[in-house]
C-alpha cells in the first residue's frame, strides 16, 4: 500500500512539473503574440549620417544597435531616429557649426525612408501615419530632436524643423543652452537662467503652436516647472527613469513624475544602465572597463569614458559611437565567460523602473525608450534584436495586453494626438 501511495505521489508531482512547463511555454507564447499585435515604439534611437550612405546603410545588418534588419527581428515597429548636436559656445558660429550637422542628420533620414529603403521604412508626421504604415507591414521612422541648440536665436527654425518632420525638441542637453539650463547644471550648482531664458520661454508657446511635443529629459529641474507653468499641451520626457530607484540628474523625481502626470504628459523609461541600478552599474563598469579597454587596443581605436566627451570633438565622438557597439558585443562576450564579472544591469532593473512608475502616476504616463547608439542598451535589450524581451519581462510582471499597448506607444501616440490637436486650435486664433 506504501508503494502504491509512493507511486501515486510521484505521478502528481510529475503531472505538476509538466503542467508549470505548459504554464511557462503558455506565457512565453502569450508574450509573442501580444508583442506581435501592439506597436512598439522606441522614443530614442541616436544616429551617425555615416551611416546612411549607398554603401553602408540601416538596410544592412550593421554593429549599430538600431537597423532595419535588428528592428524586424526583435518586432521593433517604430524607431525615434535622432537630430543630436552636442553643446558649443552661445554665439553665432557655434550656432552655424551645429546647424550644419543638425541639417545633415535630417537628410540622412529622410535619405534612408525616401530613397535607400522606401519599401521597408517611413517616415510618420502624425499617430494615423504610425498605424496606417505599421499596417502595410513597414517599418515606422519618426524624428526627435535632441538639443535646440542648431535652432541658434531664430524662433522661425522651429518652423522649419517642423516641416523637415520633427516631432520632439528638448531645449538643452549637456549644457546650458540659449533657451533654457541643464540638468548638468546640478554638479556644480552653476546656473545660466535659472530655468528657462527669456527665448525659451517664447520657444515653448512656438512648439506648443506648431504641435510640437516638448521633450523635458535632458532640461534642469527648474527648466522643467517653468515648462510645465507655461505649456498649454502635455510634455514628454524622451528617455528618462525614476529618480527615487536612481539618484542621477538625468531622472525624475516624485515630484517632476506626479507633475508629468498633472499635465497628462508621459515619461518613456530609459534602458540606459547608469540610469537604472547605480550599484550594479558601478560595479560592473570598473570590472567592464578593462575589458574594453583591451579590446578596443586589440581594435586599435580609442575608448572613452562618457565624463570624457565634453573634452572630444564631435568628428570624435561621432568615429566613437560608430565602433562603440562592436567594443561592446567584444567586452561582453569575454566577460560572459568571466566568473567573477558581476551582474549587469538588465530588462528587470528597466521594468522595476516601470513598475515603480505606474504605481506612482498610472499605466498612461509611462513609455519605454532605449538610447540605442547613444550609450543606452542593457543586459537582454541590447539591441533593437531583443526588444521582444521587454514586452516578455513585462507579461511576466502580469501586465495585460492593453496596458502593455499602452506602454509601448499608445500613450506616446495619445500625447502627440493632444499636442496636435492644441497646436490646430491655436493656429485657429
Amino acid at each position: 500500500m506504501k508503494k502504491l501511495t509512493l507511486i501515486f505521489s510521484f505521478l502528481i508531482l510529475l503531472s505538476c512539473g509538466e503542467d508549470q512547463k505548459k504554464t511557462e511555454l503558455t506565457l512565453e507564447e502569450r508574450a509573442k503574440k501580444i508583442h506581435e499585435k501592439v506597436i512598439t515604439i522606441d522614443t530614442h534611437a541616436d544616429i551617425n549620417v555615416k551611416n546612411f550612405t549607398e554603401e553602408k546603410n540601416y538596410t544592412q545588418r550593421l554593429e549599430t544597435q538600431v537597423n532595419l534588419p535588428k528592428m524586424e527581428e526583435g518586432g521593433l515597429d517604430v524607431a525615434w531616429l535622432i537630430v543630436y548636436t552636442g553643446q558649443d559656445t552661445l554665439s553665432e558660429e557655434g550656432y552655424a557649426k551645429a546647424k550644419d550637422n543638425a541639417m545633415s542628420k535630417f537628410d540622412a533620414i529622410r535619405r534612408l525612408c525616401d530613397e535607400m529603403a522606401s519599401d521597408r521604412i517611413e517616415l510618420a508626421l502624425t499617430s494615423d501615419d504610425v498605424r496606417r504604415i505599421s499596417a502595410a507591414g513597414k517599418k515606422v521612422a519618426m524624428i526627435g530632436v535632441e538639443n535646440a541648440y542648431p535652432i541658434g536665436e531664430d524662433l522661425s527654425n522651429f518652423e522649419r524643423y517642423q516641416r523637415m518632420g520633427a516631432r520632439y525638441i528638448s531645449l538643452s542637453h549637456n549644457g546650458h543652452s540659449q533657451f533654457c539650463d541643464s540638468n548638468t547644471g546640478e554638479k556644480d550648482s552653476v546656473w545660466l537662467h535659472n530655468g528657462l531664458s527669456e527665448l525659451g520661454k517664447k520657444a515653448v508657446a512656438e512648439m506648443n503652436r506648431l504641435g510640437i511635443m516638448i521633450d523635458v529629459s535632458h532640461p534642469s529641474k527648474k527648466s522643467m516647472e517653468q515648462m510645465i507653468q507655461l505649456t498649454k499641451a502635455p510634455l514628454i520626457a524622451s528617455h528618462s527613469s525614476a529618480r527615487a530607484l536612481c539618484d542621477h540628474s538625468r531622472n525624475l523625481d516624485d515630484d517632476q513624475l506626479k507633475l508629468i502626470k498633472e499635465n497628462g504628459g508621459v515619461v518613456q523609461t530609459v534602458a540606459f544602465t547608469s540610469y537604472l541600478n547605480t550599484k550594479k552599474h558601478d560595479a560592473r563598469a570598473a570590472y567592464m572597463k578593462k575589458v574594453y579597454n583591451a579590446v578596443a587596443d586589440s581594435m586599435n581605436v580609442a575608448w572613452y569614458e562618457r565624463s570624457q566627451f565634453a573634452s572630444l570633438t564631435e568628428a570624435q565622438i561621432a568615429d566613437y559611437m560608430e565602433y562603440r557597439p562592436k567594443v561592446l558585443k567584444r567586452g561582453n562576450e569575454m566577460a560572459a565567460t568571466m566568473k567573477d564579472a558581476p551582474a549587469a544591469v538588465d530588462v528587470g532593473d528597466l521594468v522595476d523602473h516601470i513598475d515603480y512608475m505606474v504605481e506612482l502616476i498610472g499605466i498612461d504616463h509611462v513609455g519605454i525608450s532605449s538610447d540605442f547608439d547613444g550609450g543606452g542598451g542593457i543586459e537582454g535589450w541590447s539591441d533593437a534584436s531583443e526588444t521582444f524581451n521587454v514586452t516578455l519581462e513585462l507579461v511576466k510582471r502580469g501586465y495585460t495586453e492593453d496596458e502593455i499597448e499602452k506602454l509601448w506607444g499608445g500613450n506616446l501616440l495619445r500625447v502627440l494626438d493632444k499636442v496636435q490637436e492644441v497646436a490646430a486650435e491655436m493656429q485657429k486664433t
